[in-house]
């Protein structure tokens, strides 16, 4: 089997003048990079690693923004065959201390050789390291790497690496310093692009348009590497320049005609409330083929507001897909959309909350309308396990357990966490879902799962209902259990971000999201507490990290001498 370094040297060989990705900036020309300038920009980050003492199989941390200096140090890192690992770049949302906080946290595990960063940030790496105690050897500020040189090939030890051999890691989506690194293996990688390919129906038309942060398995792997190693064209812009500004999507794929794109839930929501008809002035969608909904939990109603918002621009409903994935197995566990339509059904509440069965509900029964994330892809396989690890029939709620020739080789040195998370060879995802004739279906995190009087609620239906209320935005709610030793179950609190400092007007919205979420799921909440963002803790992707949000409220209210 060939490793990254041989597709990389393949397409150097064989089309040095085909572009390989176009980097949009805002503000600033397109700027399109062939396989040529890939090959020639990373080789000037091979010198500089072998100048820096890095040796194959060191791990090199990247803190780097969507430019070219990223493509080229981790190519670069690739070639040389040392381990790269993209870490989140700190933003205006994130508090200086608490970004040192988790990159020194990350280093401790991790044990990089050395940093990548830009000379301007250098001081806030250096800030979070400890000189003569952790394993960091060398900080390589992006100004003086050396400039782009014709690769010689025979000299790279990233050729030498075996299928076996980790080549990258990712980080699972987490709020303490990112410290699950998952070790993923050039088979399994190469492996998963050859399998989600053949899913997705990959041809030479095919087009990826992205502005995903790379961090993530969703951006890194299905907007990355798969259209780069594969020599697919790839269409890349800023996650800063798409949140100021989400037009830009659109205009990238009417521009080269995009083809495939991916997108968690809320960016299908927020495109359509926050873009405006002037800025899609000669847009036209028709060339995007699938539209994959993945990431966070998947919403009908998300995919009708995205194609009522533009389906005049030529966007087709049967574009809008799903799919399920995971880092632990490099992406994709299933897709849906594109051999067949996607299957949603109405389920009955009450049942499913109580007796964990997704029954088809029947004519004027309170229902939950479940989207498929499609079926598995080749060589993955999916089981539904109770606590035993029995398997369940279909539309019995389980845990879902994966198992595929694409999954990690280990969380990197973390053999406790390895361990932990498979039974008899197969992952266990942390998720719930149930099976209907090989369809997957995800009910939730099973973490975050909260129970109250014997019933099974899930977090995201109770925000979901919170959204609907006016003054509280898709995406800044947060529900959780917190233990009721009087009652012996959970109560159910609800905290939300909202603009509002009126106290009249707050004290509105919070009646309207007990009178919402009570009269949408017969759920009282026991508590709604109103805050100004950004309190809510999110997770490095984006998602709403449920558990740290219910530690930080329980230190407020402790602070402050409250029960909650």
């Amino acid at each position: 089997m060939p490793n990254f370094s041989n597709y990389l040297q393949r397409h150097y060989e064989q089309t040095p003048d085909k572009i390989s990705i176009t980097l949009l900036f805002g503000g600033q020309p397109d700027h399109p990079v062939t396989f040529r300038e890939l090959i020639h920009g990373a080789s000037g980050y091979v010198q500089t690693y072998a100048q820096n003492g890095i040796q194959p199989g060191d791990v090199v941390l990247l803190i780097l923004q969507h430019d070219i200096n990223l493509l080229y140090a981790y190519y670069g890192a690739v070639l040389y065959g040392a381990i790269p690992s993209i870490m989140p770049f700190l933003t205006e949302k994130l508090l200086p201390e608490r970004y040192r906080a988790d990159l020194a946290a990350l280093v401790s595990v991790t044990q990089p050789t050395a940093i990548v960063t830009y000379r301007e940030f250098e001081p806030e790496v250096r800030a979070a390291l400890k000189p003569g105690e952790d394993s960091v050897r060398a900080v390589i500020v992006s100004d003086q790497v050396e400039g782009p040189t014709p690769p010689d090939f025979a000299s790279f030890g990233g050729l030498l690496r075996k299928p076996e051999d980790i080549v990258l890691l990712q980080h699972s989506s987490g709020t303490t310093g990112l410290q699950k690194g998952v070790a993923l293996s050039h088979q399994a990688v190469i492996n998963q692009l050859n399998n989600y390919g053949k899913a997705i129906r990959l041809t030479d038309a095919d087009v990826f348009v992205s502005w995903l942060p790379l961090y993530h398995d969703m951006g890194l792997i299905a907007c990355w590497l798969m259209p780069i190693l594969m020599g697919y064209p790839l269409v890349l812009m800023s996650p800063f320049d798409w949140i100021r500004a989400p037009y830009r999507l659109l205009h990238a794929v009417s521009k080269y005609k995009g083809t495939l794109s991916w997108l968690p839930n809320f960016a299908f929501n927020f495109c359509a409330q926050k873009i405006r008809d002037r800025d899609l002035e000669g847009v036209d969608l028709s060339s995007w083929r699938a539209i994959s909904n993945c990431s966070e939990p998947m919403r009908w109603d998300s995919h009708q507001t995205f194609y009522a918002r533009f389906r005049t621009l030529g966007l087709r409903y049967e574009a809008l897909t799903t799919c399920y994935a995971m880092a632990e197995n490099v992406f994709a566990v299933t897709q849906g959309g594109i051999h067949a339509p996607v299957i949603y059904e109405d389920i009955d509440r009450e049942i499913l909350q109580t007796k964990k069965i997704a029954q088809v509900a029947q004519p004027g029964q309170i229902v939950v309308r479940m989207l498929g994330t499609g079926k598995p892809i080749f060589n993955t396989r999916v089981r539904i396990i109770d606590a035993k690890g029995h398997t369940l029939a279909d539309r019995h709620v389980g845990e879902v357990a994966v198992q595929s020739d694409c999954m990690l080789t280990g969380y990197y040195h973390r053999p406790d966490a390895t361990e932990k998370s498979f039974v008899d060879g197969w992952y266990m995802s942390g998720d719930y879902g149930y099976m209907v004739n090989g369809e997957v279906f995800i009910a939730g995190r099973k973490k975050d799962l909260i129970i109250v009087g014997g019933k099974n609620i899930y977090p995201q239906d109770l925000e979901l209902l919170a959204y609907e209320v006016p003054g509280v935005h898709a995406g800044r709610a947060s529900a959780f259990g917190v233990y009721n030793e009087a009652t012996g179950t959970e109560d159910v609190v609800m905290v939300a971000e909202v603009d509002s400092s009126d106290p009249v007007e707050r004290q509105k919205i919070a009646d309207g999201i007990r009178a919402t979420v009570t009269r949408g799921s017969e759920v009282a909440l026991r508590y709604v507490h109103l805050v100004s963002p950004p309190w809510l803790v999110k997770t490095s992707s984006g998602k709403t990290a449920r558990s740290a949000n219910r530690e930080k409220f329980l230190k407020e209210m402790q602070a402050k001498g409250q029960m909650y």
